[in-house]
């Protein structure tokens, strides 16, 4: 169960050696987005607001792996879109676990069983699978009856062929503690190897504006659903000193080039999250994008933001680097009752700049990365 003992110990030592060598910025998880298009329209998703001709496009396989290539990070997270959409997705996921990378999929799983046969099992490969709760509030959340179940017989399918497999859970301000805490029961009874857990990300295009948390909210929530976790047995597939941040009892600054994200626009900047420019290389992004312009404090979509793809990362190098801290918190558990921790001062950030429509525009333009290359090759 839970991450499996030769990641750990890849990355560990893979944080070492960027230490050693004194680089102040390096990337854990490449988050590798081959396409936008998606089998569903989840309310919270802010992710799948393009026009159909963006849609339509995904990234090769030679620029996929290319990406993996360049960035070097140990771990590759293949969210979406839907990536079981990609006509080539067992070639990008055979190519990065031939290099010996940890492949987390993200998929919501309606595919996924008759999608199987294209994979095999393997310590490098796991699917991870969206739930956001059990089966009323996860369908609700998806804006689509049916899902839950769908999603529940994948998994059955994918642990009876040998895989490995979590679950990949939102959490947004309609999220009742109880209900959260019955869901996490539930997930263990699937015998997944653990559960990523996270607030959800005010997406501009999100369809539904509502329902997500403020900060304040994440943490009494997060407290609130670990509280009754005390002796139940969850596993989570996440660091400890991340979900002991989300209640509160850690004041960290994310860390967006730790989950660089490379999509069918190039690199984005400056995160998973936010597309607020792209360059054409890795290099490019790391050296070129102003990181002390972004994160909570400093922009203000920023603010209410402790998402694991920016945070997780900092937790994981502040593990790395005071491993009795993290100790402390596994042995002992996560605070729910003392005083949390003083947040970020958000005072000074700068407003908020919107240029979807911009880069939407500029995309349709012109072709985007490998297309030249791919008209060029069909052409001779």
């Amino acid at each position: 169960m839970t991450i499996p003992l030769l990641q750990k110990w890849r990355v560990g030592s893979y944080i070492v050696r960027q230490r050693l060598a004194g680089r102040q910025r390096y990337p854990l998880v490449l988050m590798l987005e081959p396409l936008f298009r998606c089998n569903l329209a989840c309310a919270g998703c802010g992710k799948i607001d393009y026009p159909k001709p963006i849609l339509g496009r995904h990234m090769s396989v030679e620029d996929c792996l290319a990406a993996v290539d360049e960035c070097g990070a140990p771990v590759v997270s293949i969210p979406g879109g839907e990536p079981l959409l990609h006509p080539q997705i067992d070639e990008i996921v055979k190519g990065i676990v031939a290099r010996k990378r940890f492949v987390y999929l993200c998929t919501n799983a309606l595919l996924l069983e008759k999608k199987l046969e294209l994979f095999e099992p393997s310590v490098y490969l796991t699917f991870s699978i969206h739930l956001d709760g059990l089966e009323e509030e996860h369908d609700e959340a998806v804006s689509q009856k049916g899902v839950f179940a769908r999603a529940i017989r994948a998994i059955e399918a994918a642990k009876r062929r040998g895989f490995r497999v979590t679950v990949n859970c939102t959490l947004f301000n309609n999220a009742v503690p109880e209900r959260v805490a019955a869901f996490f029961d539930y997930c263990m009874t699937l015998g997944v190897e653990g559960i990523t857990v996270s607030p959800g990300y005010a997406y501009e295009r999100a369809p539904v504006q509502e329902h997500f948390l403020k900060r304040q909210d994440t943490k009494n929530l997060f407290r609130d659903v670990f509280r009754r976790g005390k002796g139940r047995g969850w596993v989570f597939n996440q660091s400890q000193l991340y979900l002991d941040f989300l209640a509160g009892n850690q004041n960290y600054r994310c860390t967006p080039w730790g989950n660089p994200t490379r999509n069918i626009f190039g690199w984005q900047r400056p995160c998973y999250l936010l597309g607020e420019g792209y360059a054409r290389t890795f290099q490019e992004l790391m050296e070129t994008t102003d990181w002390d312009s972004y994160g909570t404090g400093a922009y203000e979509k920023c603010a209410d933001c402790m998402v694991h793809c920016g945070f997780e990362p900092t937790s994981v190098n502040d593990t790395v680097a005071r491993p009795w801290k993290a100790l402390r918190v596994a042995l002992k558990g996560i605070e729910t009752e003392r005083p949390m921790v003083p947040d970020v001062d958000l005072s000074k950030q700068r407003p908020a700049v919107y240029v979807f429509e911009d880069h939407v525009e500029k995309a349709l333009q012109e072709p985007l990365p490998g297309e030249a290359r791919e008209r060029r090759r069909r052409a001779s």
